[in-house]
């Protein structure tokens, strides 16, 4: 579990929103945060809460005899030619699994999106994460050197290796061909388009990830199951445009507001994390799984 955090005031999250995101640099982030370092409170340790904490927030680790791990190449033709993806199976399955695309945020293949991966192949599925910076070296080991990277990459591209990805798994000789996506911001946005681009898909869940344009909401027949954090006003912008194209659209989906909850907030590496909330918002992702990937 997570370290134990100070209590964070709400600008202090917008301000670690905004750097996450690129629209901040670090310099002006840790600058910033002096407006909320009172009371005793350090900017460093202020900073420190809101970042990452990958050593100590594993809810499964790498190695675990449950699972079956393997980081293997992938083709990607229409993107960046090779890729590459943490593959994780249950252990001893003697029968094909429905498969689970995790897309990682913006900033590659973590340690956490590796761990999220590891829950959902101890829920009984096949998971695969790509690192979408694979061609720049794969993920960096730092979440700051990892979001530089992945600005460097063409975005039409990155899609083109996620949807590569897709097909590998549903063509993985471990998957019954059947995939539902999950991702996260970043990764929630592709989800998004993967819905719009992959009829065969047999669901998405983006967690608080950006919109397509509502235009292309007829093309979306794959179920969609969205959530959303109720103080993400960044994400949350977009959605009744997103929302009203597939009303009109007559597109499946269920939607989750959680309230109280902030961006990244199934996230348990860093202090956005609610617990309550991730576990509510995971156990209703595997659910949607149990019902669109073994029905």
């Amino acid at each position: 579990m997570p370290k134990s955090d100070p209590e964070i005031a709400p600008g202090a999250f917008k301000l670690y929103d905004a750097y996450a995101h690129g629209a901040l640099s670090r310099r002006d982030f840790l600058d910033g945060l002096k407006a909320y370092a009172i009371g005793g409170l350090t900017v460093s340790v202020l900073a420190a809460a809101l970042m990452p904490d990958y050593a100590n927030a594993q809810q499964t680790a790498a190695g675990d005899p449950r699972l079956l791990e393997e980081d293997m190449l992938y083709a990607s033709p229409n993107g960046a030619g090779e890729m590459s993806g943490y593959l994780v199976r249950p252990a001893g399955a003697e029968t094909p699994r429905g498969g689970v695309l995790v897309i990682h945020e913006n900033r590659g293949l973590n340690p956490h999106i590796r761990d999220v991966a590891r829950r959902a192949a101890l829920a009984g599925y096949v998971a695969f994460a790509p690192d979408a910076l694979h061609p720049l070296g794969g993920y960096p080991g730092a979440d700051d050197e990892g979001r530089t990277l992945q600005r460097q990459r063409d975005g039409r591209e990155m899609l083109q290796d996620f949807i590569a990805a897709a097909h590998v798994l549903r063509d993985h000789p471990a998957c019954t061909g059947q995939v539902a996506a999950v991702g996260f911001c970043y990764g929630g946005a592709v989800a998004n388009q993967l819905a719009v681009r992959l009829d065969w898909l047999a669901g998405s869940v983006p967690f608080y990830g950006g919109w397509p344009e509502p235009e292309n909401a007829e093309a979306v027949n794959v179920p969609l199951q969205i959530h959303l954090a109720a103080l993400d006003d960044r994400v949350n912008a977009g959605w009744p445009v997103w929302r009203d194209a597939l009303d009109a659209a007559g597109a499946p989906y269920e939607v989750f507001m959680y309230e109280g909850a902030q961006h990244g907030f199934h996230n348990d590496t860093t202090a956005r994390f609610d617990p309550q909330q991730a576990e509510l918002a995971w156990s209703r992702t595997l659910a949607f799984f149990e019902q669109v990937l073994n029905a």
